[in-house]
Order: structure tokens, then sequence, then C-alpha cells
């Protein structure tokens, strides 16, 4: 079967959409699923992330935007997942790509041939709505939005849902919203459960999988070249990427996973205003 592609996207930045791309595509392999992630954000973060340092590593995709290779020529495998890097060159190719007949169409057709290859593609795209992140809506099956359980979340995510529309009726009739990914929740704090009930009713998408719970160890993670999934570390946020992972796949996400990721039946009916015990 094809893989499955994930664009995680929200023109907003700092939200948390490079680590939770990542992690969940760690969890993903942890699984023992192929996965390949695609760094579609000029900064770069991702690529970083997993230990490499973007000014020196080639070729990249920016490479595939001008012609120079294809896609699957920029694969590197990382002991978790396999990677496309970028670097800053990308912020260029979106001027490239500009002229390009089909531009949108580019990494959708890259992909083509890779697709038989992995279980799931995640592609990690620009904190904009620029031709970059439209060519990872064209590609993917699916897009998952992270918002952060913070003030001022929610800007962004109607331009962004107003894309997807467009994305949807021009490009791509097959994409499909799978919902809001929490992050950086604090449940301690009235503000950030009063956040991310807004966030569900504001915009009536599904919450996908727990919140993942703000911690420090994911600030400090993209130094040590590995994802906090593959390090093993016991925080949480970890556990709400290992059942978000379960839940994109279709597989059952089991009490105990729930209970480490902080997102207990009790937690959620506080949070989300549901009778205790309803599964989310």
């Amino acid at each position: 079967m094809p893989a499955t592609v994930y664009a995680f996207a929200n023109q907003k930045g700092g939200v948390g959409k490079t680590t939770s791309c990542l992690n969940v595509a760690a969890a993903m392999a942890e699984l023992s699923r192929a996965v390949l992630v695609v760094d579609l954000d000029p900064q770069a973060c991702l690529t970083f992330s997993l230990g490499y340092d973007p000014d020196t590593t080639e070729p990249s995709l920016h490479d595939t935007v001008v012609g120079r290779v294809r896609l699957a020529e920029t694969i590197v495998q990382h002991g978790e997942v396999d990677v496309a890097p970028a670097n800053i060159d990308l912020a260029g190719a979106e001027v490239t790509l500009l002229s390009r007949t089909g531009r949108e169409y580019l990494l959708r057709g890259e992909l083509t041939d890779l697709l038989d290859s992995y279980d799931a593609v995640f592609v990690d795209c620009a904190p904009s709505l620029g031709v970059l992140t439209i060519n990872g809506l064209t590609a993917a099956d699916e897009v998952v939005i992270p918002v952060q359980c913070e003030t001022l979340s929610h800007r962004g995510v109607s331009q962004l849902l107003d894309t997807i529309a467009d994305v949807r009726r021009l490009t791509n009739r097959g994409l499909e919203v799978r919902g809001l990914l929490a992050t950086m929740f604090d449940p301690r704090t009235r503000h950030s459960r009063e956040v991310l009930r807004d966030l569900l009713s504001r915009y009536e998408l599904p919450l996908v999988g727990p919140p993942v719970r703000k911690s420090v160890r994911f600030a400090e993670s993209p130094t040590s070249g590995e994802t906090l999934v593959g390090a093993g570390a016991d925080v949480p946020g970890v556990a709400a990427y290992r059942a978000i992972a379960r839940q994109l796949l279709g597989l059952e996400v089991d009490e105990e996973l729930l209970e480490a990721a902080g997102w207990t039946p009790r937690r959620q009916a506080e949070v989300l205003g549901v009778p205790e015990g309803t599964r989310v």
C-alpha cells in the first residue's frame, strides 16, 4: 500500500510544528513503520534537529527545486527516520517556483516514485502560506494543524483553513483535515484549558490525540540530534506523541498510554467539558 502523506502546517511560527512532526514520525518508526520526513521549511529546523548542519548538507531540497537532483537523491538515512533535508537556499526556491509551470505539483511529483517504499511521509511545512506550503498541501493526503495552547494561538488558523479550501478546489481534492494537534499544554492553568476549548469550538475540528504537555526537554532536544521519542525521554509529551502516532495509524490507544500523557478521563472531562469517560 502506498505511504500516507501527512502535512504538518500552521502559518504561525513557534507553535511546535517541527517538534510535533518529528516526534510523531519517530513514534511511527517505533511501530516498525518505514517513515520519511521532508523538511519543506527554509529555516531547516527539522534538518538541524536530526543532527545535520543545514549549511553543509548537500544535496538538499533546494537542489530538487532547481532541477539538479531528484528528491530521492537528497534522502539521508538517520537512525530513526529517513530525511529529505533543507537549508536556507530553499527560501530562494520560492522565487524559482513562481515562474515554473505546475509549480504546486513539484513535491507531489517527486514523491510519486517513493510512496511504495514507505508507510508514511511527513512534510514539515514552512510557517507561511507561500508556494512551498502549497506544495506540501498538494502532496498530502491529510493535514495536521499544530496549535499552541496560549493566547493568540488561533491567529492564522482561519487563513490556513481558507488556503486548504483553495487547495482542495484547485490542486488536491482528496486533502483531508485530520484536526488540531494541541502543543505546549499546561493543565495547571485555566488559561491553557480555556484556549484549547476555544480552539476546538471555534474551528469545529477534532483534537488529534492528547494535548502535548509543555516541557523544557522539547526545547533542549534539537541539540542532541535525536527526537525525544527516540531518546526514550520519560515525559508526558512523549507519551502524547506516541498516542497521536497510533491514532493516525488507526491503532488502539490504551488507557495506560493516555494516562502517561496526562490525558486521564477526568482531565478530558475537565478540559473539554464532556462527561467523564467519553472517548475523544
